[in-house]
């Protein structure tokens, strides 16, 4: 049947068939024949070209969307995109929603994991002796079996965390807004509202929600003062969601006993921020999703699958309720 279907990607293109967009149109051709697609990095053509759009894939921001008349699909390129993606027209249309949840589960988890047992083996303390050239045997910081994880989010990501921290023996806490019956290895699930209660119980609190108003600055002074002072705290969900200056201040104070964070309100972390000399501190990159040898491939897979059933008129993958995405 066909459809037109924007690809954009504004700004410079990256190392990823999605953002390059380079394959996308002989992959999507060979399986919709009668398929128009259009790649841009430009906003000016991307504006254009959405009238006469059918299905995007990108950010399609009010400006653009006030424009596309025949739009029914977008596509995000974001498994929890952050606040302003789901603008108010946007919301209060009948276009259609997906995103990419679930295809980073494995590799992320595995980031959250190494960051946890880090702190549990206290490595970050053994390699600032190794650097001192200082023999310093003590006492192991935690017992995982005797443990417990708070994991904020409960969706993919916080599920696969939540699995393997039960095979370690960890006592998991679950937090989250819309999830009402446990996952596997969660022991108890909790709504938003009872975060504040939870925070003395955990050993380790993993933040893994998505940027949207009721979440950012979701952790600050106070709960850092409600968290255990032998607490470590873990963030790879979006870095808007935690004070790092009320983070700054909990970790030189002694208010809780580490943290490790993939993601910052403002990327790069700038070279003099107080958080790169903070005691306790482990920071990556935004590196927690970054492309192992299928990733990039299991994109590819769900949104050609996605403009099939789309040409056929077939229900979506991955659809968003944008009424409720916060």
């Amino acid at each position: 049947m066909g459809f037109n279907l924007l690809i954009y990607t504004p700004g410079e293109p990256r190392q990823s068939n999605i953002h390059e967009g380079e394959d996308w149109p002989r992959r999507l051709r060979e399986l919709i024949p009668d398929i128009q697609v259009n790649v841009t990095h430009s906003a000016g053509e991307a504006m254009e070209l959405i009238g006469e759009t059918d299905a995007a894939f990108g950010n399609i921001v009010p400006e653009l969307f006030e424009r596309a008349e025949n739009l029914r699909w977008i596509s995000c390129p974001q498994a929890g995109p952050t606040a302003g993606y789901y603008h108010q027209a946007l919301i209060d249309s009948e276009v259609v929603v997906t995103n990419v949840r679930g295809i980073y589960n494995d590799y992320i988890s595995a980031h959250i994991m190494a960051f946890l047992l880090s702190f549990a083996r206290d490595l970050p303390g053994y390699f600032r002796n190794q650097q001192a050239g200082e023999w310093d045997p003590r006492p192991i910081p935690v017992y995982l079996p005797q443990s417990t994880a708070l994991i904020v989010g409960m969706g993919g990501i916080g599920g696969e965390t939540a699995r393997i921290c039960a095979q370690f023996g960890i006592t998991v806490l679950g937090v989250d807004a819309r999830i009402t019956d446990p996952p596997p290895g969660v022991s108890e699930l909790h709504p938003p509202e009872a975060l504040d209660a939870l925070l003395p119980r955990a050993n380790f609190v993993v933040m893994t929600v998505p940027e949207t108003p009721s979440t950012q600055g979701m952790m600050g002074a106070d709960q850092f003062r409600a968290m255990n002072p032998n607490a470590y705290l873990i963030n790879i969900g979006r870095g808007a969601t935690i004070r790092l200056d009320d983070l700054d201040s909990a970790l030189r104070g002694g208010e809780i006993a580490g943290a490790a964070l993939d993601v910052f309100e403002t990327e790069p972390l700038p070279p003099g921020h107080p958080l790169w000399t903070s005691p306790g501190m482990l920071i990556t990159p935004h590196v927690a999703a970054a492309s192992g040898p299928n990733l990039d491939e299991r994109r590819t897979e769900l949104f050609m699958d996605n403009c099939v059933r789309f040409d056929e008129g077939r229900p979506l993958r991955n659809v968003v309720d944008k009424t409720n995405w916060f």
